[in-house]
Formats: C-alpha cells, structure tokens, sequence
C-alpha cells in the first residue's frame, strides 16, 4: 500500500504558527485591556460598581440600577461614591454640591433635600460616577466579587501553562527505507497473540 505523504509547501506551515501565535497575543491583550477597566478596587483597581439602594438619588438613580465609577479627581457636580470614616467601609453615593476636597465636601442625594452629615476629602472618594446601567444590580455583583476574578485568574494562568501539542500535524512522517519491508506490527493496536483453530465447530453457552 502506498504511504501518503504530505506535500503540503513549508510556507504554509509557517504561516499556521504565525497566525497560531497572532490570535494568542490579541486574545490575552484583550483579556489585559478588559482586566485593566474592570479590575475592582477591592482587588487595588480603579473601578468600583456600586448598585443602587434606596430613593435618594431618584430620578437619577433607582434601586437596582448599577453605576460604574473610576478613579478621578472629583469637582462639584460629580456624583462619586465615598466611604464615610467610621462606618466599616460602607459606601455612599451623591452628589457633590459644594466644598472641596481637601476641607471635605458637601455632598446631597439628588432626592434629598438636607445635605449628608459627612464631609468626605478626596481620599475617602472611591471613584467618579462614569456609566449608569439600568436594572442589572445583581450582575454588577457577580462581577466584581472577588471570588469570580479569583476563579477568572486561576482559569487564565492555567490556559497560560496547559501543555499542547503544537505542530503534532504539521510533521511529516519518516518514508520507509527502501528495501526495507514493514514491520508487522505497523497500525496493529495491541500484541499479536496466535489463536488455535478447533478442527470441529463448537458451540457456545451463557448461564
């Protein structure tokens, strides 16, 4: 039987690993950029999702709304999210109506008609208000819970190291010697093992 072989240009080979190894760069630069805009500032980023609760900053915000804020350098008229000093790290969500940063602002719900009790400096802002996406709360959770990146890490440093096989089809298998006649064993899956054959046939049962 003839041995087919491959007779495919050594350029095109090439081309395959080249074209291999452009997907794998612009797949993990994306995976890079998209960490870089998402990754959580409970994680050191600088982006903070903060679902909404409560009526304080209708019809701006309504309950359940998800507001994506980044780190900047605040000005009256921002809505920023903040931490008050003493309060175990909750966070608040107004608007800055006056003050400044260093002497600490004044800041007010934008359905409020008193001003917060608390006068946060630029270091107790967590971020600027950026995107305010409607209804999808429990989504903007998911998302930056530290469990999930923990998981996404693991999933992409192990991408990153799992053995593969590259070129295994791009190698072309060795011609037999001329002369030389195959071993007998060629595309036999196990050992060869001689079966008598009975002289008369016999029949066979199951209990």
């Amino acid at each position: 039987m003839d041995q087919q072989v491959d007779t495919a240009a050594p350029g095109a080979h090439v081309a395959r690993r080249v074209l291999r190894v452009v997907l794998q760069v612009l797949f993990y630069g994306a995976v890079v950029v998209a960490g870089w805009l998402v990754w959580p500032t409970s994680l050191g980023g600088c982006t903070t999702l903060t679902v909404v609760s409560g009526h304080s900053m209708e019809p701006t915000y309504y309950t359940g709304d998800l507001v994506v804020s980044r780190c900047a350098t605040p000005q009256v008229g921002d809505v920023v999210v903040y931490e008050p000093e003493g309060y175990g790290g909750a966070r608040v969500i107004h608007r800055l109506v006056g003050g400044d940063g260093t002497h600490g602002w004044q800041v007010q719900g934008d359905n409020n008609s008193w001003l917060d009790p608390f006068s946060p400096t630029d270091a107790d802002v967590v971020g600027v208000a950026r995107l305010h996406v409607p209804r999808v709360g429990l989504l903007g959770r998911a998302v930056m819970s530290p469990l999930v990146w923990g998981s996404l890490i693991v999933i992409a440093i192990g991408l990153l190291v799992w053995p593969r096989g590259d070129d295994d089809d791009d190698e072309t298998p060795d011609a037999p010697e001329a002369g030389r006649a195959p071993d007998v064993t060629d595309g036999v899956a196990g050992p060869v093992v001689d079966t008598p054959v009975s002289a008369s046939p016999s029949s066979t049962s199951s209990s």
